[in-house]
């Protein structure tokens, strides 16, 4: 219906029925970033509405000169991490002492989770390996770029990665039995 360019004009204008068309086409997509950030549904829809309201707030700061969908996920991914550091006081952190070593998983686990269960798996894990592993794995940061972000140490970041992982096939064993 509308390209890029024509829509961010058109929500830039107020246009009720373009801002619409934005939020469906992107909303979906949107909502599988703020699940994987999130410890729950709850905390991902609000991740979303603030994600969209900084979307429709900052759109006049969009220079159009890469991917209009990655400056919208961005967007949702610093959104994602400024929920954290306004939520992180209130939640527990996980001590280094509780990670445990783990086997590896065979390669076949994968094969009998599915993409739901892997996003569930993901968004029970701690909080800090959660973030790292989402930013790490998925988004494609480095792991400077994330110390940055999350305003810890890169060693740091480096060593939640590697307890998000063995949790991770800790738990993925578990399915598998």
């Amino acid at each position: 219906m509308y390209t890029d360019k024509e829509l961010i004009e058109k929500c830039l204008e107020n246009d009720p029925r373009a801002q619409e068309f934005l939020y469906k086409r992107f909303s979906r997509r949107m909502y599988g970033v703020c699940l994987r950030f999130a410890r729950n549904t709850l905390e991902a829809d609000d991740i979303l509405q603030e994600g969209f309201i900084k979307v429709f707030t900052f759109l006049k700061d969009f220079r159009q000169d890469g991917s209009f969908e990655g400056w919208i996920r961005r967007t949702f991914v610093n959104t994602a991490i400024n929920y954290y550091h306004s939520k992180e006081n209130e939640w527990k952190e996980t001590s280094i002492d509780k990670a445990e070593s783990v086997q590896s998983v065979s390669e076949d686990a994968l094969d009998i989770i599915s993409a739901a269960d892997l996003i569930e798996i993901i968004r029970e894990l701690p909080e800090g390996y959660r973030l790292v592993f989402n930013l790490y794995v998925i988004e494609g940061y480095a792991h400077q770029e994330i110390a940055e972000m999350l305003r810890i140490s890169e060693s740091t970041s480096k060593s939640q990665l590697s307890r998000a992982r063995m949790a991770l096939q800790e738990r993925l064993e578990k399915r598998k039995k």
